[in-house]
């Protein structure tokens, strides 16, 4: 799979060049914790300029890991946000490409590793706010160490049946994007569907 890694932002301040999905003229204007707000002046229908902008943030990924049978989900409270279910996810932030961030992320927070790795979809590249979001399917997971977790993370892991991990879209706690969630809905409703993202997730 061809996914480029996400550039630092002092390589993007050094080389003076703007994020994927930005116009080539498009400056930084502030560049937070988490967010990055870039301007660029527009040239309008009847000659004038504006100003336009847009916000980026770094890539998501989520990782949707099979052991065995199950599929690996969280539970999980951060300082700001308790009592939610996940999959296993994190912010594409080190400057790897996201599908090595996304081993990192199964590693930390899980301990478990896979040698079977597969994009499954993405999102946001457009829009005012631009972040995108990388499902990765990671089979056969085995555990190899404890996990890592960060200051800011409590963590308990958990092995669901495909048939609960579809049930998932009714749970009000499960902390997914809205595309993740209109997919569980579909294929809730598609056997056809169904059946083949449970032979994606377990092949053999």
């Amino acid at each position: 799979m061809d996914i480029k890694p996400v550039q630092p932002i002092e390589k993007i301040m050094e080389n003076n060049k703007p994020r994927n999905g930005l116009p080539p003229n498009a400056k930084l204007v502030f560049k937070g914790v988490i967010f990055e707000v870039w301007q660029w002046e527009q040239d309008m229908f009847d000659g004038t300029k504006q100003t336009f902008e847009k916000i980026w943030r770094a890539p998501t990924v989520e990782i949707i890991a099979t052991v065995g049978n199950q599929l690996l989900i969280e539970k999980q409270d951060q300082p700001d946000r308790k009592n939610n279910i996940n999959l296993v996810s994190g912010r594409a932030d080190q400057g790897e490409g996201v599908l090595e961030e996304a081993k990192r992320e199964l590693l930390e927070e899980t301990g478990y590793r896979s040698d079977d790795w597969q994009l499954f979809m993405s999102h946001g590249k457009d829009g005012k706010v631009l972040h995108e979001v990388f499902y990765f399917i990671a089979r056969n997971c085995q555990k190899i160490q404890e996990p890592d977790l960060d200051a800011g993370e409590k963590i308990e892991t958990k092995l669901i049946s495909f048939e609960d991990f579809i049930k998932l879209r009714e749970e009000p706690r499960f902390w997914v994007s809205p595309e993740f969630i209109n997919f569980l809905l579909q294929i809730q409703h598609d056997n056809r569907e169904r059946e083949s993202f449970k032979k994606l997730l377990f092949p053999g």
